[in-house]
């Protein structure tokens, strides 16, 4: 039986197995699917793969729990700058990872991560998804990932699972799919969320690439018609209590300079056998 070396860590509650990239040809979402297992894995929301880059200084594979390969997570960008900090050594205090979504920017210390995210694309406000004959007003945004935004009153009354997976597959967001973010507003500058993320298909503790997308949202809607503003802020609570920090600029009403900042705690290390 062979075995390879991993760290496991979570951002948010958002929780992923890390491994440097196999020398040897693998079977990566096959062996995600084992690994992620809860019952006869170590378990995991994803597994994430780090390796060289010729793009940027580093490169991370992101695959789900059910062995799809997803463009970019952002609590897992998190977690994998603080491996990078702590296990690579990295000559710069900002650098850089490639993703399927494009180059991000990163900084860790002391378990706590800042990552810049690529710039949002294809914001859809208040498309009108038919949900067993009931018209559900949802705004879509892509963050990396695609994400769909539904304010409700109530959050913690929403059936997360069930409505989500509806709306996750429904012939409005073909043929990729979306994420599904329930939001409610608390207060001018935060928002409570919660994510039935794809990929895993189960409501998650947390979803960063979800959070950014819930914030920039929840500022256009409060902000409608704003043109330009630098030093966006908005708070965005998770399910597992965390708050994670969102900030950007708006140029030109086009979004830019999104940062995503929060913990990267390190949980365990060991050894997984595998056939």
């Amino acid at each position: 039986m062979k075995t390879i070396p991993f760290i496991k860590m979570a951002g948010a509650g958002n929780d992923f197995v890390i491994i440097d990239a196999p020398k040897a040809k693998m079977n990566l979402k096959r062996l995600a699917i084992k690994v992620c297992d809860r019952t006869n894995g170590i378990g995991a929301d994803g597994l994430m793969v780090y390796d060289k880059s010729a793009k940027a200084d580093y490169r991370m594979r992101i695959i789900n729990a059910d062995g799809s390969e997803a463009e970019m997570c952002g609590n897992g960008a998190r977690c994998m700058a603080a491996y990078i900090v702590r296990h690579k050594r990295p000559r710069k205090k900002t650098f850089t990872m490639e993703t399927l979504a494009g180059i991000l920017e990163a900084t860790a210390a002391n378990e706590v991560a800042d990552v810049r995210l690529s710039d949002p694309e294809d914001y859809r406000p208040d498309i009108s998804v038919d949900l067993n004959d009931r018209d559900v007003t949802v705004h879509y945004i892509d963050t990396g990932v695609p994400h769909a935004i539904i304010y409700v009153e109530g959050l913690n009354d929403i059936e997360v699972r069930t409505i989500g997976r509806a709306i996750r597959s429904h012939e409005a967001f073909e043929p990729r799919g979306t994420n599904v973010n329930f939001v409610e507003f608390l207060e001018k500058d935060l928002v409570d969320c919660r994510t039935y993320e794809r990929g895993v298909e189960d409501e998650t503790k947390a979803c960063g690439t979800g959070s950014v997308a819930a914030a920039i949202v929840s500022y256009l809607q409060l902000n409608p018609g704003i043109i330009n503003k630098r030093g966006a802020r908005m708070r965005v609570r998770t399910r597992s209590g965390e708050i994670l920090r969102v900030s950007f600029d708006i140029n030109d009403c086009v979004v830019t300079n999104v940062h995503l900042k929060g913990s990267a705690k390190f949980i365990a290390h060991g050894e997984y056998y595998y056939t």
